[in-house]
């Protein structure tokens, strides 16, 4: 199963590290588009407390790749990141909460 497949049933996609940890959801906090390669789009999903995120890059193959970005994902704990910025920290949570409290996880955003 693809991942933007998994964020649409709710399964964690199998990480090949046989961990039996549960996923944890993370929520769309940034997207921005690549100053150093063409056509690439960064989404960084984030923790409601802010304190880890899931960084995920989409290459755009042609105008017409269209590929729904959902507000929420369930990521595998081994794929997450930890935040070491305070400030960063800070704007994630906020915006993880938003996205939490405005939208259903498989919204397309």
């Amino acid at each position: 199963m693809d991942a933007d497949a998994s964020a649409r049933t709710g399964e964690a996609e199998d990480d090949g590290t046989g961990s039996d940890e549960a996923p944890v959801r993370v929520w769309l906090v940034e997207r921005t588009y690549s100053d150093d390669e063409q056509n690439l789009i960064i989404l960084e999903y984030a923790t409601p407390d802010g304190e880890r995120y899931l960084r995920k890059e989409r290459a755009l193959t042609s105008f017409t790749d269209v590929r729904p970005v959902r507000a929420a994902v369930d990521a595998p704990p081994a794929n997450l990141g930890d935040v070491a910025d305070p400030e960063t920290r800070e704007r994630y949570a906020r915006e993880a909460t938003r996205m939490r409290e405005t939208h259903d996880p498989d919204d397309e955003v």
